[in-house]
């Protein structure tokens, strides 16, 4: 059996202002920094037998704190990006909601197979999510695995892991910084703990889609 801790990255200040990031490499802010920080302290005395990472930057900079306390070197994999969102990309909800209406709505409905332009559908991005974390399950059985990746990639494990639709509206919480951890075997994914934040002072725990 394998263990997955999937994290999702620090904030960033287009978190903040719920700007739509997808594959831009936006930074950490401030904030982010300091929860990177704080994961990087709750692994300090954690075995970790692979730590892997989204190549964007925020993910990058938020795995850092996790490598340099257990000396231990960092897998960047872009299969762990956040799902690519095209001509969403860069816009507030609303900005995206007036400039290219089709597109929003498409996001918005999580229409499951409806391609958005630039960018990769709901479908594609599941079977990207799951072919990744599937091959990293089978490479490393019966290892420690911690994944620094985003929001959606985590959407996408929890579906994957509860049986629950793609289509379905979100009704649980993806914060920031969150320890989301999973027990997989050649059957799938098993949930075992969702959104720890334990680690995160009041203040720097966020609900951001």
């Amino acid at each position: 059996m394998t263990e997955l801790t999937l994290i999702r990255h620090g904030e960033t200040d287009w978190n903040a202002e719920q700007r739509i990031q997808g594959h831009l490499d936006i930074p950490l802010n401030a904030a982010g920094l300091a929860q990177a920080e704080a994961i990087g302290e709750r692994f300090r005395d954690i075995d970790i037998d692979l730590l892997v990472s989204s190549d964007l930057r925020r993910a990058m900079q938020t795995v850092a704190p996790i490598s340099r306390t257990r000396e231990l070197a960092v897998l960047g994999d872009a299969r762990l990006r956040e799902r690519n969102l095209g001509v969403l990309q860069g816009k507030t909800r609303e900005e995206a909601q007036r400039s290219v209406p089709d597109a929003f709505e498409a996001f918005r409905s999580r229409a499951e197979d409806a391609a958005l332009p630039g960018g990769e559908s709901l479908t594609e991005f599941a079977g990207r999510v799951i072919d990744v974390l599937t091959a990293l399950a089978r490479r490393y059985q019966g290892k420690r695995i911690v994944a620094v990746t985003h929001g959606g990639v985590l959407d996408i494990a929890y579906r994957h892991a509860t049986g629950m639709p793609l289509a379905a509206p979100r009704k649980f919480p993806i914060h920031n910084a969150s320890l989301n951890t999973f027990r997989a075997d050649v059957s799938g994914l098993e949930l075992v703990s969702w959104s720890d934040v334990g680690h995160l002072p009041d203040k720097w725990v966020m609900d951001e889609v």
